[in-house]
């Protein structure tokens, strides 16, 4: 049995982590509502900038733009790149592994090509780096005072290996943003831009073409690579508040639990002393009678 100085040294500990846990839960909630201001001003603008691209792609030719070429797979070969976002630090529950797992998983299921990674963090970074895959580039510290300039170099970098013929396809995996209380692991294809596909209801007609102002060539030369950008910077900000929102319901359950512990080591700690006085009252009534 441990003795009173114990459990009190352990209760102060406790309280001390507990005053911690509560602290960080508060810096999350604070950095939360910012990270979720900038993505909800953010996503209206590229969700309707890539529901235009996707349906601009399936109405010009695939020749129009180099980001537009969709190329045939061999069955034995080619490469893709997996930019796989995760936060530069822990103590957020399940946040990290979620995204760690999905992009695992797309690379198994990718067993007839390979498959590069572009690390976006420093948890994905230190996971990916020591297990021996291909990773093309890396980026860290970015969260801390995130930019668009930050997207634009992710997004360039992934450009220019498409363009350059080193990889056929680009995706995304990052923890999208639904609310304080859920989030949720997203991959999606990046390059080529998707194309919408054409509904069976539709009548087989022409497809309607855009009036393009300036030219199409000019237009598509500004338009796509910033569309790119525009959609990496949507992932980072998405990623950005659903890591807020994660480390603040892990930190909330801690503090829970850190208060449970502490009343559960309260009760055992007066039970211990209760026994310990009692022990004493028999040892003196026992004293006194053996005196008689």
């Amino acid at each position: 049995m441990p003795s009173l100085l114990d459990i009190r040294r352990r209760i102060r500990a406790v309280k001390s982590t507990q005053q911690i846990t509560k602290a960080m839960k508060m810096v999350a909630a604070s950095k939360l509502r910012r990270a979720q201001e900038r993505i909800q001003h953010a996503r209206p603008f590229a969700v309707q900038m890539q529901r235009v691209l996707n349906s601009l792609a399936a109405r010009v030719d695939q020749s129009a733009h180099p980001l537009l070429d969709e190329r045939e797979v061999p069955k034995a070969g080619g490469r893709a790149l997996l930019i796989v976002i995760t936060a530069d630090r822990g103590l957020c529950g399940s946040f990290n592994t979620n995204v760690v797992k999905s992009a695992s998983t797309f690379v198994a299921e990718q067993a007839s090509r390979q498959v590069a990674l572009g690390l976006v963090g420093r948890r994905g970074r230190d996971y990916f780096a020591r297990r021996g895959f291909d990773v093309l580039y890396e980026r860290v510290n970015l969260f801390s005072g995130l930019r668009f300039e930050d997207a634009h170099a992710i997004a360039t970098a992934a450009i220019e290996a498409f363009v350059g013929g080193q990889v056929d396809s680009v995706h995304l995996v990052y923890n999208e943003f639904k609310s304080v209380m859920q989030q949720k692991v997203v991959v999606e294809q990046l390059l080529p831009i998707p194309r919408i596909e054409t509904s069976p209801a539709e009548p087989a007609s022409a497809p309607v073409d855009y009036l393009y102002e300036p030219e199409p060539a000019a237009l598509f030369a500004h338009l796509i690579p910033s569309h790119v950008d525009v959609q990496v910077f949507k992932a980072l900000l998405e990623s950005n508040a659903a890591f807020f929102a994660a480390q603040m319901t892990a930190m909330d359950a801690a503090t829970r639990n850190s208060g449970e512990m502490i009343d559960s080591l309260t009760l055992y700690m007066n039970k211990v002393r209760q026994a310990a006085i009692t022990r004493e009252i028999i040892e003196v009534v026992s004293g006194a009678q053996a005196q008689r």
